[in-house]
């Protein structure tokens, strides 16, 4: 643990991927172990190099054994533009530090990484041989060595104009590496039990990580279909709970969503998917409920609601309703006490998500979830408000030229109060928003206008 005031400088390597969410996840990663982003970067756009302050190298590690957005972190010993600044540089780290590291009983190998450029084995080796002014006084072991250094080196983002010397060039020792494998270890492909929205493995892991979920927490998904929220926060050691409309999904009936299969088998379901994994035991329950009537008795609290409202594109959005809702010139059954399905737009859906989180979240509790947009019509102001929960980050991921989705993560700040008192503040700035419920017509439209271009196209 460095003394208080004094925070070691760390460089993250990031993955290239979902760019507007790795800021995002490392930031609440490290509010989750007791740590703050604090950076000299001003900016970090689309650069795979971050130089960040943590306070100690336990943070460090436990920021690395949850990332999914960061490949490795090293101890940043040295960096520059060019090798001579970085050899001043590392000149200039306090030797104190480097010693425990380098004396005669340890072993060791040093590694280089380059980005947007691929070294000759000679140009690798002439840079470790640079650095023989530090004092390396271990032997050298490639196989299983105690300590790990890294010289990295970065040529910018153009892969069609790489310039002939790095625009930084960073040294530092290994700490540790990231989860990228449980992008691939959790693939919906693999996955027992799936639907036609189930989440990519990938987004659902960074869903848990803005959520800030952790061991013991008890997270819930309004909108559960086939769980694979569910599957992520259970990994963290979070235990789960889901409702959704859909009684076949619920139950794992029906039509099957796999290429070649027809019918679900009878152990297709959302608590098979959890034992896959290992997970069974934080499994709590999966109901069929209408979440636009919430069933919870007050003191009802989650830790954490992590979702993916239906859009009405793959999935319908529908809520239940009586015999008194349908609309004017639909023949009704007076007689009849089954629920009929109704339309459930858009507005009225993220309303009462919104309303329903900042009553049964804790204090601090997050609600992180996906918000659908037709991208000419967007603006800030659209994204749902609510005056118990304060707008953490805001993440744009693209579905098509003219539709995106936002991934939303709020934080309970204030308790909840009076339901009627909300819905009366909160009815004009869902207005806002109202535009969208057109949006599975807004998505389409633009489907067939490009199908016609092409069309027209093929012609000419």
């Amino acid at each position: 643990m460095a003394p208080p005031g004094i925070l070691n400088r760390y460089l993250l390597l990031m993955a290239q991927e979902h760019l507007e969410f790795r800021l995002p996840e490392i930031k609440s990663l490290l509010s989750l172990f007791g740590g703050q982003f604090t950076s000299s970067q001003e900016t970090y756009g689309k650069s795979p190099f971050w130089i960040l302050s943590i306070p100690s190298e336990d943070i460090a590690r436990n920021l690395m054994k949850r990332t999914v957005c960061a490949k490795s972190i090293f101890e940043l010993w040295g960096h520059g533009k060019c090798p001579e600044e970085l050899y001043s540089s590392l000149k200039n780290y306090p030797v104190e530090k480097m010693v425990p590291f380098l004396h005669s009983d340890s072993t060791y190998k040093i590694k280089i990484h380059t980005f947007n450029k691929t070294l000759t084995q000679e140009e690798k080796v002439k840079r470790i041989d640079a650095l023989e002014f530090l004092p390396f006084e271990g032997k050298v072991n490639l196989k299983k060595p105690q300590h790990i250094f890294s010289i990295l080196e970065d040529y910018g983002l153009d892969p069609n104009h790489i310039p002939e010397n790095p625009h930084n060039i960073y040294f530092g020792r290994w700490i540790a590496d990231g989860q990228r494998e449980l992008i691939e270890s959790y693939s919906v492909k693999k996955r027992h039990f799936i639907g036609n929205t189930s989440m990519d493995a990938g987004l659902s892991f960074i869903m848990a990580n803005h959520g800030k979920v952790k061991k013991n927490d008890i997270v819930f998904d309004p909108f559960v279909g086939t769980g694979g929220l569910l599957i992520a926060s259970a990994h963290f050691g979070a235990y789960v709970y889901g409702t959704d409309i859909d009684y076949n999904t619920v139950h794992g009936l029906g039509k099957a969503s796999r290429k070649n299969q027809k019918w679900r088998g009878p152990d297709e379901n959302i608590r098979a998917n959890l034992r896959q994994y290992g997970l069974e035991k934080y499994y709590l329950d999966v109901l069929v409920s209408d979440a636009s009537k919430p069933s919870w008795r007050k003191g009802t609290y989650f830790d954490a609601i992590i979702t993916d409202p239906p859009y009405g594109i793959r999935e319908s959005t529908r809520r239940t309703g009586s015999q008194k809702e349908i609309p004017k010139g639909i023949e009704k059954c007076p007689e009849s006490h089954v629920p009929v399905s109704l339309s459930y737009h858009l507005s009225d859906m993220f309303f009462d998500l919104l309303n329903f989180s900042a009553e049964t979240l804790v204090l601090g509790g997050r609600l992180v979830y996906w918000l659908p947009v037709y991208t000419p019509e967007y603006t800030e102001e659209m994204v749902p408000w609510h005056p118990c929960l304060k707008l953490i980050s805001n993440c744009e991921q693209k579905l098509s030229s003219h539709t995106s989705r936002r991934l939303i993560t709020m934080e309970k700040v204030k308790e909840f109060e009076n339901r009627d008192q909300y819905s009366h503040l909160l009815s004009d700035h869902f207005l806002l928003y109202q535009g969208h419920n057109s949006f599975r017509e807004k998505y389409f439209s633009g489907v067939t206008k490009r199908i016609a271009k092409e069309e027209k196209s093929s012609q000419e």
